[in-house]
């Protein structure tokens, strides 16, 4: 292993990992990716695709080869209630959430990276890392061969117990685990009616999800064994129990393809940046994968660290953009490990107070307005980001500043009807200058190789009264006037 000019080393080719590297390699970066796997993990723990990660996928042009290779549903879960989230309402072309095992995912992504001529460094086994003014060292060994890189920046995709963290001094507080779940991919005999089922009753918590190919997932937690030993292997036999007792049915399992225990362990990082150290995904944050939240948030930290390291490796922009990273990400941390812990009280207690707050948040988003409230935090499509980065807030509207913006049909000048997607696929700045509106384009602070500049006609409805939009590399609204 080489060093080779590196710009980047990203530790872990987990899907967070993996599409960090493809947002950096979209801008030329040359990075390096260790994996201590030998092979990509044939099980897949995530497997839920929510609507705003399949629109960033779509700001790259990417989205349709995992939308191919997955099932859609316009609803979600919230603890298992009876009331279903909606997805349906959302102004986007991916009004749903896409279960898709997460080893496709990180196959796709992978196969993107080839394309660009990048391969993962997989056996390598990342030891020591150390950081000084010029930049990051990690050492360790590949196929038990010692290794040492050098490059100007280092990212932990690492997982919960990252050593990138670990050794960067940041501290990971939070709650220690307080049960465990069941967890395994099998076959049933006799699989419920319903495509999904999800119970909740004094015998515990049980939820099917198709996998397709006649698998399902099936989740269990006991409440007569709500925390067993750590060393006690999983076995069908247990998960069948349980999910028996729970729905008072017997629906067949066998085949187990792959069983695990999982807890409720929550915590997050105290900095996502250290100097020239990065965190992202599980290395960040872990919880119960209440929502199926977890990569998704993960893959949103990915594409909002990278368009960022590639701006500043270029010199487009001063290292303190890099600032905005932690800025902008760790409050979505701190709001999924609040939605979790208070998904994780309903999930994992069965006691008659639980189930009758059970029953009274369902009747509470069968309420349009609540259940909006909770669709949007899930599924990626609330998060806004109030800081303008890139021009001057001091004129314009500050109703635009960190709002996602939606795929809306343009007329450029040439009369050319295009999706605003389509013009971020480079990964650059989009400026929109409605009409002969340029005289109001604020002024840019960032290098004029960063930016992409369209004039569009009048007529998209959903820009009436605006002069001129910028846009982030990550689809939101930076400043508009």
């Amino acid at each position: 292993m080489h060093n080779s000019d590196i710009e980047v080393i990203i530790v872990g080719a987990g899907p967070v990992g993996l599409t960090l590297a493809c947002e950096l390699r979209l801008a030329g970066i040359r990075v390096a990716i260790l994996e201590r796997r030998p092979q990509r993990n044939a099980h897949s723990r995530a497997l839920t695709i929510h609507g705003r990660t399949l629109e960033m996928l779509g700001l790259r042009g990417l989205d349709q080869r995992f939308v191919a290779l997955g099932t859609s549903f316009s609803s979600g879960h919230y603890a298992g209630l009876d009331t279903r989230l909606d997805f349906s309402g959302f102004d986007t072309p991916h009004p749903y959430t896409l279960f898709l095992p997460q080893s496709t995912t990180e196959r796709l992504l992978e196969e993107q990276l080839l394309e660009d001529g990048v391969a993962i460094v997989r056996g390598a086994l990342v030891e020591q890392t150390q950081q000084d003014d010029d930049g990051v060292t990690v050492a360790g060994t590949h196929d038990g061969v010692p290794f040492c890189l050098r490059a100007r920046y280092l990212v932990g995709t690492d997982g919960g117990r990252s050593l990138v963290r670990q050794q960067a001094g940041i501290a990971f507080d939070g709650v220690a685990a307080t049960c465990s779940m069941l967890m395994g991919d099998v076959q049933l005999r006799h699989p419920p009616a319903s495509p999904m089922l999800s119970l909740t009753n004094a015998a515990g918590s049980l939820m099917i999800l198709p996998l397709g190919q006649g698998r399902h997932r099936v989740i269990t937690m006991n409440a007569r064994r709500p925390k067993p030993a750590a060393a006690e292997a999983a076995s069908v036999e247990e998960l069948s129990q349980a999910s028996t007792d729970i729905a008072d049915y017997d629906f067949g399992l066998h085949d187990a393809s792959w069983l695990s225990r999982f807890s409720d362990e929550t915590r997050l990082a105290g900095r996502y940046r250290q100097g020239r150290v990065f965190l992202a995904g599980d290395a960040a944050h872990i919880h119960m994968p209440a929502g199926g939240q977890g990569m998704n948030v993960g893959m949103q930290d990915a594409m909002n660290l990278g368009w960022k390291l590639a701006g500043v490796l270029k010199g487009y922009a001063p290292d303190s953009l890099l600032d905005s990273y932690h800025a902008e990400r760790h409050p979505v941390g701190l709001s999924v490990q609040h939605n979790t812990l208070a998904q994780t009280a309903m999930l994992t207690r069965f006691d008659a107070r639980t189930l009758a707050l059970r029953a009274t948040i369902s009747d509470m988003l069968a309420q349009p307005d609540v259940n909006r409230a909770l669709a949007s935090e899930l599924s990626g499509f609330g998060v806004r980001y109030p800081i303008s980065l890139g021009a001057d807030a001091s004129t314009g509207s500050a109703d635009w500043t960190g709002r996602r913006v939606p795929d809306w049909l343009l007329r450029l000048a040439d009369g050319t009807a295009v999706g605003i997607h389509e013009l971020l696929h480079a990964g650059k700045w989009l400026q929109l200058a409605v009409g002969d509106a340029t005289h109001a384009t604020p002024a840019y602070r960032f290098d004029a190789a960063w930016l992409t500049s369209r004039t569009i006609k009048p007529g998209c409805p959903q820009l009436a009264g605006i002069k001129s939009l910028l846009i982030r590399p990550d689809g939101y609204a930076d400043h508009a006037v």
